[in-house]
């Protein structure tokens, strides 16, 4: 499958690849190269929720979006959590290049309150908790909105997480199938 890149003059938007820094959850980088594909559909809907964000004064920042397989593997090792990880043996949306995980920005470009960071890895991540402050409340349920109504469907512990619906419909790409590789 061939694979669209993302770059913020193609959607209008901030890339953030956190998997391509020790900044991560893992405290290592996992992409020696940070670049940002998703499959021709989700390259699509990205583009759609990215006008959405933009009638109300809103762009998107993306931290992780294409995920070669060989590095869910490497997440998978760190932390097997299938709450927050998708086991690599049943494979991943983002190993498909069918799941982005993005916030909201202002028009300075500061990052909407969530009430969590990105990757926190805790109920408090979770799309329905109501300990978190009634502004990321409102925050979540507005990135909630603009993906919905650009066709994306939501993973409930993560607020961060979009993915097409019925993912699993693609295959899964390895880091090989690229022209330049990521890992």
């Amino acid at each position: 499958m061939v694979l669209v890149e993302i770059t913020p003059a193609s959607h209008s938007l901030t890339l953030e690849l956190v998997y391509a820094t020790a900044q991560n959850f893992t405290g290592a980088p996992i992409y020696r190269r940070a670049a940002c594909y998703l499959n021709p559909e989700a390259a699509q809907r990205l583009g759609r929720a990215a006008e959405l964000a933009a009638a109300l004064s809103y762009r998107f920042k993306i931290f992780d979006a294409y995920r070669p397989t060989e590095a869910q593997w490497r997440m998978w090792s760190h932390r097997p959590d299938p709450q927050f990880l998708a086991d690599p043996r049943r494979g991943s949306p983002h190993s498909r290049g069918a799941a982005l995980d993005l916030t909201l920005v202002d028009a300075r470009g500061d990052e909407l309150e969530m009430g969590t960071s990105f990757d926190a890895f805790t109920p408090r991540s979770h799309h329905g908790d109501t300990l978190v402050s009634r502004d990321a409340q409102r925050n979540r349920h507005l990135l909630l909105g603009i993906m919905s109504a650009a066709g994306w469907d939501f993973y409930k512990n993560e607020w961060w997480h979009y993915q097409l619906f019925d993912a699993r419909r693609y295959p899964l790409i390895s880091d090989r199938a690229l022209q330049q590789s990521m890992m």
